[in-house]
C-alpha cells in the first residue's frame, strides 16, 4: 500500500507541477555562453585575425606608395589611414561567423534539439548575436594591439577616437549579425551560406573607402561606394581614429545599421520558426 500511494504521489507532483521553462533572460545568456566556447580558443582567434593582419601587411607594406598621392591626407601615414577600415572588416567578419555558426548548429541537429525545448526560439538568435557581439570586440582589441606593437599604429585621436572607433565598429558588425543569421536561417547549409558571405564582404569592403578615397576611384566604381553604407562607417571610424570631424557620419552610420538590424531580425526570426 505503501509502494502504490508513493507512485500515485509522485504521478500527481510530475502532472501538477511540470516545469515550463527559464525566463528569456536566462535562455539568452546561456545560449550565448555555448556559442562563445569556441571564440576563446587559441587556435579559433589566431585564424580569425590572419586575414585583417595579412591585409593590413600587404597594402601598408607592399602599396604603401599609394599612400603618398595626393589624393591622401597629408601628414598621415597609411597605416593610420588604413587601420579604421581594417577595424571595421575586422568586426563584419565577426558577423560572418555568427550566421556561419547558426548554420553549422542547424546542420548538425542542435537546433532541432533547442526547437524541442520549452524555449523562446528569439533567444537562439539573440544568444548568437550577443556572442558575435563579444567575438568581434575580442578580435578588434587583439588586432589594435597587435598593430600598434607591430605596425607603429597611432591614433591622432587619442584614447577617445580610438575607443569610439571601435564602438561604432561593434555596431556595424551588430547590424550586420542579422543579415548573416536571416541567411543562416533561409539557406541552412553553412557550406553556401560561407560563400555567399565571403562574396559580400569583399564586394563591400572593395567597394568602399576602405583602402583608397573616393576620389581616386573611376566614375561607376565611386558611385558605388558612395552608396555602400560600409563607406559611411568606415569614414566615421578614420575620422575619429585621426581627430578629425565626423561630419555628421557617425549618425548615418547608426541610422542605417538600425534599419539593418531591424531588417535582418526579422527576416531572420521568420526563417528560423518556418519549421
Amino acid at each position: 500500500m505503501t509502494a502504490v500511494s508513493e507512485r500515485k504521489h509522485e504521478r500527481a507532483v510530475l502532472t501538477g507541477q511540470s516545469w515550463e521553462g527559464s525566463g528569456i533572460g536566462t535562455q539568452i545568456v546561456v545560449l550565448a555562453g555555448r556559442s562563445l566556447r569556441p571564440v576563446f580558443s587559441p587556435t579559433r582567434i589566431f585564424f580569425s585575425l590572419l586575414q585583417p593582419l595579412v591585409l593590413l601587411l600587404l597594402f601598408s607594406q607592399v602599396l604603401r606608395a599609394i599612400g603618398e598621392t595626393s589624393y591622401f591626407p597629408d601628414n598621415v601615414s597609411y597605416v593610420d589611414y588604413l587601420m579604421p577600415a581594417i577595424i571595421v572588416v575586422t568586426s563584419i567578419a565577426a558577423a560572418v561567423g555568427t550566421g556561419v555558426g547558426l548554420a553549422a548548429d542547424m546542420k548538425n541537429g542542435v537546433i532541432s534539439r533547442l526547437r524541442s525545448m520549452p524555449i523562446s526560439r528569439v533567444s537562439v538568435l539573440v544568444g548568437r548575436s550577443i556572442a558575435g557581439l563579444v567575438r568581434a570586440a575580442i578580435e578588434v582589441t587583439i588586432l589594435l594591439i597587435t598593430a600598434m606593437v607591430v605596425f607603429e599604429f597611432t591614433a591622432a585621436g587619442g584614447v577617445p577616437g580610438m575607443l569610439g572607433a571601435v564602438l561604432l565598429s561593434l555596431v556595424i558588425s551588430w547590424s550586420f549579425g542579422w543579415v548573416f543569421l536571416a541567411a543562416a536561417s533561409w539557406l541552412g547549409g553553412s557550406e553556401n551560406l560561407h560563400t555567399l558571405s565571403m562574396l559580400l564582404l569583399m564586394v563591400l569592403q572593395f567597394g568602399s573607402s576602405a583602402f583608397v578615397p573616393l576620389a581616386s576611384m573611376p566614375d561607376y566604381i565611386e558611385f558605388f561606394a558612395a552608396i555602400n553604407p560600409l563607406t559611411y562607417g568606415i569614414d566615421a571610424a578614420r575620422a575619429m581614429v585621426l581627430g578629425e570631424p565626423t561630419g555628421g557620419a557617425v549618425f548615418i552610420t547608426v541610422g542605417v545599421c538600425t534599419v539593418i538590424a531591424l531588417a535582418g531580425g526579422s527576416v531572420a526570426v521568420r526563417g528560423f520558426n518556418r519549421e
